[in-house]
Order: structure tokens, then sequence, then C-alpha cells
């Protein structure tokens, strides 16, 4: 399966880029582009997470709520966006003008891709060992890990979003970094012109 985007994380920062991207597909310059998410969860820090400190979230609110209420919402309202479900990334490599990402049980070709997976040292996506370095927010002794990145781009068509980022582990930064990657996406399909895209009354 070909994408033009790819995000590879279903957490907090993998689903608010999705939103995002699917927010724009009325765009003459978004409506015809492919665009899927790898929804895998498991090792998301949302799972166990308790929520009273956050703009907007009823106090109480639990991340593993969130979870399934994120991907309600994004078959809910872009429908157009491949959810890949049960599949965990094994590898990316750069092919030319496009990404090759093989899982535990697919391959898949996207020309950009978004890494939003969880910042722990036990990442196994192989293709990234070059950019792992640790992490410059976090206490040396959690062992946590960051993708080298300039404004969240690692290389060229190549973003990481969240924790992984380098970003505190703080669900409102998680969620405004995946929708910074998004705009920046849409930003370059908009030929450059800067973009974002609103919602309103």
């Amino acid at each position: 399966m070909n994408f033009d985007a790819l995000i590879i994380g279903g957490g907090a920062a993998g689903l608010s880029c999705t939103l995002v991207l699917g927010s724009a597909k009325n765009k003459p310059f978004a409506e015809n582009k492919t665009i899927g998410i790898i929804t895998h969860q498991k090792t998301s820090h949302l799972q166990n997470a308790l929520f009273n400190n956050v703009l907007g979230l009823q106090p109480g609110t639990l991340g593993s709520e969130i979870l399934t209420e994120g991907i309600t919402q994004l078959t809910d309202l872009y429908p157009h966006i491949t959810q890949v479900e049960n599949e965990k990334v094994s590898s990316i490599e750069k092919n030319g003008d496009h990404f090759i990402i093989t899982t535990n049980a697919n391959t898949y070709n996207s020309k950009i891709v978004v890494i939003a997976v969880g910042y722990t040292s036990f990442i196994t996506i192989k293709g990234l060992e070059n950019y792992i370095e640790p992490h410059p927010r976090a206490a040396i002794a959690k062992d946590r890990i960051w993708l080298k990145n300039t404004d969240h781009l690692v290389e060229k068509n190549l973003y990481v979003a969240g924790t992984l980022a380098g970003w505190r582990s703080q669900f409102a930064m998680a969620c405004g970094s995946g929708s910074h990657v998004a705009t920046d996406i849409l930003t370059l399909w908009n030929d450059g012109k800067q973009t974002k895209i609103h919602d309103k009354v």
C-alpha cells in the first residue's frame, strides 16, 4: 500500500498529527493525498495516565479512554484515513524519494513518515539507529531517548513527534508536537505557504 504520509504510533502525538492532516481533506492541496496511521498503542504512556491538569479535559479522565476515543474520533470524522491495526513497525528504509516501512505483517511505501512512538530505549525500529541519542529533557536514570531532529525534522520527509522528538512527557506537549508536524506537512503540500486548519462556528 502506498501513502503520501504515514504516521507510526497511535498515542497522543500520532493521533493529533493524523487528526489535523485529516481535517484538511477538503483543501485542494490535500484532497487527493493518501494518509495512513499505524495505530500501535501498547507502549503508549497514556495507557496508565490520569489527567487532572489538562485544559479542556474533565478532571479524572483516563489516558486509556483517550486512546480509545481518539481512534473513534478519527474513524468518525475522517474515514478516508487508513488505520492499520495490530501491526508493529520493525524497520524503515529510505529508497529514492520514498520510505519502505516494514511491519510484522506487511510492507508499506510512503513519501513522508512521522515517527510518534514512545521515548523508551527499547525502541526496536531498524533504520533509526543513527538518529538515537539520550533524551535532552529526561532524567538520565530513566534511560530515555530522542531522535535527533531540527524542529521535528529528522531528515527530508522523515519527521518525529511527541516525547521521541525531545519534548517532556506531558500530554499537551505531545498533542501540540503532533499538530505542529501536521501543519508542517500541510505547508509542504501547499507549496510552502504557511498552513493551519481551523474549524469555526
